[in-house]
């Protein structure tokens, strides 16, 4: 997640605008190839292999190659070739700042070296992308934040950017978190987690946003904001918080339910608790995730 998180980083730096980190953000997306996709471009693995791990981390909150490894479907060194190919030129967002015009090649080096610097990050190669590394980063982005975020939503923010990527894309820049005490929802929806702690999560976005949204999450076209586009948000949501239920299960030995997702359309959102919105921009607009704890 460093180009993700390397964009907020620029913009907490006032070096670029967040109209010229989105169009950054869209001339890059096209070169983002899944992993899969070149393990079955470099033979690696069969496209069953490769939709049975995609699959897997609908249930699992691991990485592809992960999963690919454990499975023995990939060697070490076959999955260090292949995230070395997906990410050899991984810094593709800094380059193409540099491309529009937006930084200097003198400017990308110097937020590099304070980037890394900042995020106690030894490199910034696609290998170094540890789980360590990633809690910093996540950890840091949330250093922005109004008061302490208690270490329970710190996990769920993490994941829904795992999620994220995973489902939707790794285009997207987060910016800081704030805090509010109600919100206007446009196309919004929403859903509980019970138990030994309790989360409220929200997706909201406009409505064009939202059909690009589940256009991606889908794997299909949408032309409309219909029951099909609303139902593939709903998906998503409890398919994310259903990672987040598993993964509290097994590190913290704490049960969690989920109730059913549902929507608040063109209202306004008034919370009890704390609430954090978390601004996420895609090139296709920005999404906003909303945790109420």
């Amino acid at each position: 997640m460093f180009a993700q998180f390397f964009g907020n980083f620029l913009l907490g730096k006032d070096a670029v605008t967040p109209e010229q980190l989105a169009k950054a953000i869209a001339q890059t997306q096209s070169t983002h190839v899944k992993l899969g996709t070149i393990a079955m471009q470099k033979g690696y693995m069969t496209a069953a292999e490769v939709d049975e791990v995609c699959f897997m981390q609908t249930r699992e909150d691991k990485r592809f190659g992960e999963i690919a490894v454990e499975r023995n479907y990939l060697f070490e060194d076959q999955l260090e070739d292949l995230l070395e190919t997906q990410n050899s030129n991984y810094l593709l967002l800094g380059q193409a700042l540099v491309d529009l015009g937006y930084l200097t090649n003198e400017e990308l080096e110097s937020h590099l070296i304070e980037y890394q610097a900042e995020n106690d990050l030894g490199s910034l190669s696609a290998g170094d992308e540890s789980d360590d590394a990633v809690e910093r980063l996540v950890e840091n982005f949330l250093e922005d934040a109004d008061g302490e975020i208690p270490d329970h939503a710190v996990i769920y923010i993490k994941l829904v950017f795992n999620s994220l990527v995973r489902f939707v894309g790794q285009d997207f820049t987060p910016l800081a978190p704030i805090e509010v005490d109600s919100y206007e929802a446009h196309c919004c929806v929403t859903q509980r987690i019970g138990g030994p702690i309790h989360i409220t999560a929200s997706l909201d976005m406009d409505e064009d946003v939202a059909i690009e949204f589940a256009s991606r999450y889908a794997d299909m076209e949408f032309d409309s904001f219909d029951e099909y586009a609303e139902a593939s948000l709903e998906d998503f949501l409890n398919l994310h918080n259903g990672l987040f239920t598993v993964n509290m299960s097994n590190s913290r030995a704490m049960e969690l339910s989920l109730e059913p997702p549902y929507h608040e359309d063109e209202t306004e959102i008034t919370f009890r608790g704390k609430c954090y919105v978390i601004p996420v921009i895609y090139p296709f607009g920005t999404v906003y995730v909303l945790v109420e704890i």
